[in-house]
């Protein structure tokens, strides 16, 4: 598959992300006014499209492969290290929250979060995707 094609293809995936990271930057821009759990899943959030962008005008400027997955590797793990960090921030804010409702006798106030089957069905998704593209990545790693 050429290189031209494949960025095409990842160019269009990052266009339809605007969904995603366009509220992602509004929370970062907001700054206090958003917990640090949420701006830190944004900042998650825009990590992951950055380095889309980035593999992106590297495929298009013909550079190596390994450079572009290189760049791939480190946003990847950028964005998953930032993303378990939102989720232990946010589990100590609701932790925070039911120990404030137990002491004041009120009902524990349900934080706002995305269901567990919505979570499931994007890692399932991620690995298929990264499933069927690895043999075309080490291939043209190896060979090329």
């Amino acid at each position: 598959m050429p290189r031209t094609l494949l960025a095409l293809g990842a160019a269009v995936i990052g266009a339809a992300g605007c969904v995603w990271y366009l509220p992602a930057l509004s929370d970062l821009r907001a700054g206090d006014d958003r917990p640090p759990a949420l701006r830190t899943a944004a900042l998650a959030c825009l990590t992951g499209w950055c380095t889309l962008a980035a593999v992106v005008l590297l495929l298009l400027a013909q550079a190596p492969w390994r450079v572009a997955g290189a760049v791939a590797a480190v946003g990847a793990a950028a964005a998953s290290s930032l993303a378990v960090r939102a989720g232990l921030l946010r589990r100590r804010d609701r932790r925070e929250a039911g120990q404030w409702a137990e002491q004041l006798g009120a009902p524990p106030v349900a934080a706002p979060g995305r269901p567990g089957r919505t979570a499931l069905a994007w890692g399932l998704s991620g690995v298929a995707l990264a499933a069927a593209g690895t043999p075309f990545l080490v291939r043209q790693l190896l060979l090329g």
